[in-house]
């Protein structure tokens, strides 16, 4: 599929969902108090859409 001439697939959006997923779990346990797991949640998701970002 070609969005604003680049051209994206499956894995592309696969992991920006996978980030956007991690990043929602930043907020939840943000709000729970869970600081520690905030922080991983947070890199696994910059990982995730990184991966995303260079698939492109």
């Amino acid at each position: 599929m070609n969005v604003a001439g680049q051209h994206i697939t499956a894995l592309s959006i696969l992991l920006f969902a996978v980030g956007a997923f991690f990043l929602t779990g930043v907020v939840v346990f943000v709000r729970q108090g869970i600081k520690s797991l905030a922080v991983v949640a947070l890199i696994v998701a910059a990982l995730a859409l990184t991966a995303g970002v260079l698939r492109l």
